[in-house]
């Protein structure tokens, strides 16, 4: 039987699934507007690059490496979820160090946060105050964190509270901490409209996790005020609502770039705060992204979208909007 969805040879530009199919039928869809695309790039010229999240220690990060070499899935970004806290000195050197060696961004999560303390406003129906650093103190352990990961090799932070994001961006640019020195603000406190977003850039943030339900128009309207590298969970955890949007993928690229593609895991157990009694589960959820990560290029390569991508060892942003610090 003929692939009637194949491109033809003389196909340049990317198809959407099962393009010729549908307009053999009459069915085709209207045209991409131009308007809708991203006008932006990262500094290297790449339009999208991987994540592999919730990699929490230097075990799971063995696994990724391995599982990423022997389905050759590009990994520029790993993130973890539990925080530096619970990481020992060993720990974050060993993984500091192996992703250093392959050119891989490694991120970890900053300080206390209002799930976790005495505060009981994040388990009523509202949710209270969410992730956010409940006090001085949260504050403090926040820093505290940033300071000892990045005397440790760690080149990025991942935070869950504007004034964390903020306090992190004044010690870097008062050269507290490194100057290359990256601040990723996390998907649970994730802004959803072009001015939040723009804000978050001002603040500091040099990438900023966007929730997963976002529509293409919502990126689009995004990208129309800011240049601020995104991050997106192509499948998205439970907790953060489950989505699998690969079929998406081609067209979040074009609307939303810079844009890091997190290839996460729905239907799969929390393994936050992590610790040696969650080994099984976190060692092969994390095996289970990387293939994940491979399902959703093995998809841009069939649809003729996957170029683009950033070089490996890219991680600087480039230029953004900031907040003047004159005052300060």
């Amino acid at each position: 039987m003929t692939d009637t969805s194949a491109p033809c040879p003389q196909e340049t530009r990317p198809r959407r699934p099962g393009e010729r199919a549908l307009t053999a039928l009459g069915l085709a869809a209207p045209a991409d507007n131009p308007a809708d695309s991203s006008p932006h790039l990262f500094p290297d010229g790449g339009a999208w690059r991987t994540e592999i999240p919730s990699v929490e220690g230097p075990e799971a990060l063995s696994v990724v490496l391995k599982e990423s070499t022997r389905l050759d899935v590009p990994v520029h970004r790993v993130s973890q979820g539990s925080g530096v806290w619970m990481l020992t000195d060993a720990e974050i050197t060993d993984m500091a160090g192996a992703c250093a060696a392959r050119g891989i961004e490694l991120c970890l999560f900053t300080g206390p946060r209002g799930t976790w303390d005495t505060g009981g406003s994040t388990r009523t129906g509202s949710g209270g105050a969410g992730l956010r650093a409940r006090g001085h103190d949260a504050l403090a352990g926040c820093l505290e964190d940033a300071l000892r990961a990045t005397e440790l090799g760690v080149p990025c932070l991942l935070v869950a509270d504007e004034g964390v994001l903020w306090t992190l961006h004044r010690l870097r640019e008062q050269g507290l901490l490194p100057a290359d020195t990256t601040l990723k603000v996390s998907a649970l406190i994730g802004p959803v409209n072009p001015a939040s977003v723009s804000v978050y850039e001002r603040l500091g943030a040099d990438s900023v996790n966007v929730p997963s339900d976002l529509t293409g128009h919502h990126l689009t309207e995004i990208r129309r005020v800011s240049g601020v590298p995104l991050d997106l969970y192509i499948e998205a955890p439970d907790d953060l609502g489950g989505y699998v949007r690969m079929y998406e993928t081609a067209e979040l690229i074009r609307r939303a770039a810079p844009l890091y593609l997190k290839f996460g895991l729905s239907r799969a157990p929390g393994i936050y705060p992590y610790g040696a009694h969650l080994r099984d589960t976190a060692l092969e959820t994390a095996r289970e992204r990387v293939r994940r990560g491979r399902l959703v290029l093995d998809l841009l390569a069939r649809h003729g979208a996957d170029g683009g991508i950033s070089p490996l060892g890219s991680r600087l942003p480039g230029p953004l909007n900031r907040f003047s610090l004159q005052k300060d």
